[in-house]
C-alpha cells in the first residue's frame, strides 16, 4: 500500500516538470483518489524541510552556519537574558528559521483554502497542483529566514512554537489513541473470526511488550530524575508518580465489565500503547526540568540532537504519515479524528471526461472534500512547530544549557495528563451515554 501511495506522489511532483512528463509517469501510477495523493506530496514537503533542519545540527556545519546573516546581524540591542550565543546555538537558530519559513507556507495555504467545499471550487488547482512553484515558495522563503536578524528573533519564535507544539501534541495524542484502538480491533476481530491462537499470541505478546517497556520506562526515570539531593526533585517524584497511578486506574478500566459490555474490543493492549506514550511525555517534560533533578544533560554538550529528539521526531513521523494515509472509518473513537483523518470518497470522472476508472490519480472530491483543507494545513503548520521544538530540545534562550525550559516541562506533563483523560473518555462515553452511537 505505501508503495503504490509513494508512486501517486513521484507522479505528482512529476507533474510540475511538463505536461509529458506527467503523462509519463501517470501512465506507470496505479490508480489512487487525488486526496490521499495530496496529502502525500504536503507530507512529503514537510518531511524534506525536517531533514533539512536536521542537517543544520551536525557539528561539522557549525562553523559554516556561524557565516550565515542573521548571526552576522545578531549583535542588536536586547535585554541581557535574551541575548542568544551564536557561537553555541547556530544549529538551533537555523532550525527555527527553516521551520518558520514552512509553518509561514501552511498558514498561507490555510487562509486561501477557507470555505471549499469541494474540488469544483476553482482553488483546488492551488491544493492539488502547482507543485515546483509551491517547492521553489519554501525554499525562498527559507533563505530570506536567514536573514532575519537575530535580536530577539529566538525568544519570540519559541513562544509560538511551545503552543504550537502544545496544541499538536494534543492532535498526537488523538491519532495515538485512534491508532491504539484501530490495531487492538483489527487483531480481536481476526481472532474472532479464525479463532487462531496466533492472533491470541500475537495480542498477549504486544501488550506485554508495550507493559514492560512502560515500566522500564518508570525504572529509568525514578533512576535518573529523583537521585539528586535537592528538595525541587520532589517533583519529579511526583510527576512520576501520578503519572504511574493513572495509567494503573486506566488500565483497570479498561477490563470493567460496563465499560467492556459497551465496547467489548477495548482492552489492556489499546492501555499498554497509552501507557508506553504517556511515560515518554513523563521523560521528554522531566528531560526539560532543573538541572540539580536531570542526570542526563550533559553542561558541556548543551546543544545537541539527543535521544530524546530522536525519539520524538520518529514518533512525529509516524503520527503524521499516520494521518495521511489512514481514512476515518467507524472505528475511530474520538469525534476530532474525523477532522484529522480523511473520509471515503466516491470515484468520479477525469477531468478530460473520461471514464473515471481510467484515471490514474482520480478525483474523490467533486461531491465533497474528504478531508478539510484549511484544517489540514493548519496541522500541519502545528505539527511543523512541534518538529521545530523537538529537533531544539524545546529550546530557551535565556537558559545557559539550553535545555532546561520549565514551561515545556509543564506543557508535556500536561499533556500526559490529558492523555490519560481522553484515552479514559473513549471507554467510558459509551457506559455513560449508552443513547449515543459511539461506533
Amino acid at each position: 500500500m505505501g508503495a503504490v501511495l509513494g508512486l501517486c506522489s513521484a507522479a505528482q511532483l512529476a507533474c510540475c516538470c511538463g505536461s509529458a512528463a506527467c503523462s509519463l509517469c501517470c501512465s506507470a501510477c496505479p490508480s489512487c483518489a487525488n486526496s490521499t495523493s495530496t496529502r502525500l506530496m504536503y507530507t512529503l514537503m514537510l518531511l524534506l524541510v525536517m531533514v533539512a533542519a536536521c542537517i543544520t545540527l551536525a557539528p561539522g556545519l557549525k562553523t559554516e552556519l556561524q557565516k550565515v546573516p542573521f548571526c552576522a546581524n545578531s549583535t542588536g540591542v536586547v535585554p541581557a537574558n535574551l541575548k542568544v550565543d551564536c557561537n553555541n546555538a547556530v544549529g538551533y537558530l537555523a532550525v527555527y528559521r527553516i521551520s518558520f519559513a514552512l509553518c509561514m507556507f501552511f498558514v498561507l495555504m490555510a487562509l486561501i483554502m477557507i470555505g471549499v467545499k469541494s474540488s469544483k471550487d476553482p482553488r483546488t488547482g492551488i491544493q492539488n497542483g502547482f507543485w515546483g512553484i509551491k517547492f521553489l515558495v519554501v525554499i525562498g522563503g527559507v533563505i530570506g529566514a536567514f536573514f532575519i536578524p537575530e535580536g530577539s528573533f529566538a525568544s519570540t519564535w519559541m513562544v509560538f512554537g511551545m503552543i504550537g507544539g502544545f496544541c499538536y501534541i494534543i492532535i498526537q495524542l488523538v491519532l495515538i489513541i485512534d491508532f491504539a484502538h484501530s490495531w487492538a480491533e483489527k487483531w480481536v476481530s481476526n481472532y474472532e473470526e479464525s479463532e487462531s491462537r496466533g492472533w491470541y499470541a500475537a495480542l498477549l505478546l504486544a501488550m506485554l511488550t508495550c507493559f514492560t517497556l512502560a515500566l522500564t520506562g518508570i525504572v529509568l526515570l525514578f533512576l535518573n530524575f529523583t537521585q539528586a539531593q535537592e528538595a525541587s526533585c520532589g517533583l519529579s517524584k511526583f510527576f512520576i508518580s501520578i503519572n504511574l497511578i493513572l495509567v494503573v486506574i486506566a488500565s483497570a478500566i479498561s477490563i470493567l465489565p460496563a465499560v467492556q459490555e459497551h465496547n467489548p474490543h477495548s482492552g489492556l493492549l489499546q492501555s499498554s500503547v497509552v501507557s508506553l506514550y504517556v511515560m515518554y511525555l513523563t521523560w521528554s517534560a522531566l528531560s526539560n526540568s532543573p538541572t540539580p533533578c536531570n542526570s542526563l544533560i550533559d553542561p558541556n554538550n548543551a546543544a545537541s540532537f539527543d535521544k530524546q529528539a530522536i525519539i520524538g521526531m520518529v514518533i512525529w513521523v509516524c503520527s503524521v504519515l499516520y494521518s495521511c494515509v489512514r481514512t476515518a472509518s467507524n472505528s475511530s473513537k474520538i469525534t476530532m479524528s474525523d477532522h484529522i483523518l480523511a473520509k471515503e470518497g466516491t470515484e468520479s470522472a477525469g477531468a478530460d471526461g473520461g471514464e473515471a476508472g481510467e484515471a490514474k490519480v482520480f478525483d474523490n472530491e467533486g461531491d465533497g472534500v474528504a478531508y478539510n483543507w484549511t484544517f489540514f494545513h493548519v496541522v500541519f503548520a502545528l505539527a511543523t512547530l512541534y518538529s521545530m521544538m523537538t529537533l531544539t530540545n524545546w529550546f530557551n534562550p535565556s537558559s545557559q544549557l539550553m535545555k532546561e525550559n520549565v514551561a515545556s516541562m509543564w506543557i508535556k506533563i500536561s499533556s500526559s495528563w490529558l492523555c490519560v483523560g481522553i484515552y479514559i473518555w473513549t471507554m467510558v462515553a459509551p457506559a455513560i451515554f449508552p443513547d449515543r452511537d459511539f461506533s
